[in-house]
């Protein structure tokens, strides 16, 4: 008998053999399509890649051909794991690669931190230790809790002042992403209640306790459980773990501890991660996020390579330039300079105004006149330090009658009509959310606290309940909870899809509705937009997830209003600002003391942020930009001052920048 003879062929770590292909067999030609830096991140398979990409040089499109090329090579894209801070991120990228390729792509796994953490413990609840139908607590749900057990505790008395619900939130919130005591943050943000710690740690005790019995979680707790269920890695994790291949990371600067420490215990096993980001535009360190996650990167991870993109396709060079010269003289940070193909282009303005008025009659005057060129309104922004800096040129705007839109109001979400119809839902979810019960007993008209503590109480021992027809429960007095309850049971016990539940909270909301608000009518189309919105789901925990983890849109009862233009004038914060474009960008108020502001300079961490803020606003400019002071501003205490620009503009020469001296005329 003849033996057979054999070849052994090497595995790589994701199991797939090792080739080399001829760049040919792709579908797509990845080295035409993308420049030397973007198609060296697209082709790289195994091993950890930290991109660092400058703002403007197409790192979406980057990580969208570096996706089509992994399910090219043959890797399942479930396989795939992206990790993004927006779902509208996510699904854009993941649309993009399979317009490019093909729907495999469409497969990959993609989300925020937060939807993929609330998949997971959804599918491994019991490992993780949950209940399968936990209720994610919304922001507002979550104050309202803390406020629950900050009155009822006996712990607050008139004799102190004590944090309000929305300071205790905070300071627990940062706590948890910045993982640090509660001491800390205390002693950091709120010294002047360092003498309430004791209370202050008993209340987030009493919370910790409360969301666990009634199987609530908050923002926090999603990524909390998350990183427990990775780091406790028993058979559910090793399980998960083993079917992801390759995370890849979006935006890895704005990460919180927590977010890094997910990470590596995702990619424990194949070591293959890619992040991507820019140092450069760590601006969310009041949220918890960590700029060291970024640049200690190549310590936490073996054999790091860096990939720098700085080829720019937003901005004219002398932008650029502007924009170079304000990052370099940052204290920690990775080299890069942005650069771009594009010829031609004006010198930024410098723009010193006598006043504050001055400055907004300018800005008007301007837009005005780059609108008379052609230029649409909805290419124009107006951005500032914070919010309230706006407000004399909102004033100007107003007379000169240009439409705005300022950013960073009130979201759909979170409405009261809104919040009022989703508690019907996430009581029918999960019967044990008292914040959403106590929500629901005070609309009615005659039911105060008293009547609804007594309701939560009867719960609470199971003399009541929705699981049951109220006909056969014979606690039941009051008619108007009868009817509630009766609602309820058929939300809770009947099989129907979400937009019939809806339907159901509607027709039954809609007398309490009225008689609660005034503007009803305009409040109405809220509900028309949410119906719509209801219609896309077939199961209403991942309705109720999606509205809690990420808010859709923005209220009608916000946005309208003013006269219905199509082009509107971009107003908003920095913050808000990062990740968008406009043909000409105005920044408003760079003066020192105020932007930086005048608390940031005794802290150099603060500081640098204050610049990276200053850096993420002027690379918002494609053609223009203008970065306006004004030289005399009013104090209450002090009266008329002098004010001086900003330090990150203050030196800049006339090769960068052109300075204007703004006048009134008599």
């Amino acid at each position: 008998m003849t033996q057979k003879k054999y070849r052994l062929k090497r595995l790589n770590k994701t199991g797939l053999i090792n080739q080399t292909f001829d760049e040919a067999r792709f579908v797509i030609n990845y080295k035409n399509e993308l420049n030397e830096s973007q198609y060296e991140a697209a082709s790289a398979v195994e091993g950890t890649y930290l991109i660092i990409a400058g703002a403007g040089t197409g790192k979406t499109r980057a990580l969208v051909y570096r996706v089509a090329r992994l399910v090219e090579l043959g890797y399942d894209p479930k396989s795939i794991l992206l990790l993004t801070f927006t779902r509208k991120a996510a699904n854009e990228m993941m649309n993009r690669a399979s317009a490019l390729l093909d729907n495999r792509c469409s497969k990959i796994r993609g989300g925020t931190f937060h939807s993929f953490a609330n998949l997971t413990l959804r599918k491994y609840s019991k490992a993780a230790g949950l209940e399968p139908n936990f209720t994610i607590l919304d922001q507002g749900d979550t104050g309202d809790v803390i406020n629950l057990i900050r009155t009822q505790s006996g712990l607050v008395t008139d004799k102190k002042r004590f944090p309000k619900k929305t300071t205790l939130q905070k300071i627990y919130s940062l706590s948890v992403n910045k993982d640090e005591p509660i001491s800390e943050i205390v002693e950091e943000e709120y010294p002047h209640f360092r003498n309430l710690l004791p209370q202050i740690l008993e209340i987030n005790k009493i919370f910790i306790s409360y969301k666990r019995k009634n199987s609530l979680l908050d923002y926090d707790d999603l990524l909390i459980y998350l990183n427990n269920f990775l780091k406790e890695f028993g058979p559910s994790a090793k399980n998960l773990v083993s079917e992801i291949k390759f995370v890849m990371v979006d935006e890895y600067q704005d990460t919180n501890k927590l977010q890094a420490e997910i990470v590596q215990g995702l990619t424990r096993l194949s070591n293959n991660v890619m992040v991507v980001g820019d140092d450069s535009q760590s601006i969310y360190s009041f949220r918890g996020a960590n700029f060291k996650n970024i640049i200690e990167f190549p310590k936490l991870y073996k054999n790091v390579k860096i990939i720098k993109l700085e080829e720019n396709y937003r901005s004219i060079q002398p932008i650029l330039d502007f924009t170079n010269k304000i990052i370099d003289s940052s204290i920690e940070k990775y080299d890069k300079h942005l650069y771009t193909r594009k010829i031609g282009g004006e010198l930024p303005n410098i723009i010193a105004a006598g006043n504050e008025n001055l400055e907004s009659q300018f800005i008007v005057e301007k837009i005005l006149e780059l609108r008379e060129e052609g230029v649409p309104l909805n290419d124009i922004a107006v951005l500032f330090r914070s919010s309230f800096f706006s407000f004399d040129l909102e004033i100007e705007l107003n007379k000169a009658n240009i439409p705005y839109q300022k950013f960073g109001g009130m979201k759909f979400i979170e409405t009261a009509h809104i919040k009022d119809v989703l508690a019907f839902l996430r009581i029918a979810a999960n019967p044990k959310d008292i914040v959403s019960w106590y929500r629901v007993l005070l609309l009615h008209e005659g039911v105060g606290t008293k009547t609804a503590q007594f309701v939560l109480d009867e719960l609470a021992l199971d003399r009541l309940t929705i699981g049951k027809s109220p006909d056969n429960q014979s606690t039941f007095k009051n008619q108007k909870i009868i009817d509630l309850f009766k609602v309820l049971y058929k939300l809770h016990t009947e099989e129907t899809t979400p937009s019939e539940k809806v339907e159901l909270v509607l027709n039954y909301y809609d007398r309490l509705f009225k008689s609660k608000y005034d503007d009803f009518n305009k409040r109405k189309k809220d509900l028309y937009i949410f119906q719509n919105i209801v219609e896309n789901y077939r199961s209403l925990v991942s309705l109720l997830s999606d509205m809690a983890i990420e808010p859709i849109i923005e209220s009608v009862v916000d946005v309208e209003g003013g006269d219905k233009e199509d082009e509107t004038l971009t107003l908003s914060t920095i913050h808000s600002a990062k990740g968008l474009e406009w043909h000409s960008v105005f920044i408003i108020h760079s003066v020192d003391g105020y932007f930086p502001s005048a608390r940031s300079a005794d802290n150099i961490e603060t500081l640098e942020e204050e610049r990276r803020l200053m850096y993420v606003a002027s690379t918002r400019a494609k053609q223009n930009l203008f970065v306006t002071y004004p030289m005399n501003m009013y104090d209450r205490e002090r009266g008329i001052t002098l004010s001086k620009p900003s330090r990150f503009i203050s030196e800049f020469d006339s090769s960068l920048a052109e300075n204007w001296l703004l006048e009134e005329e008599y």
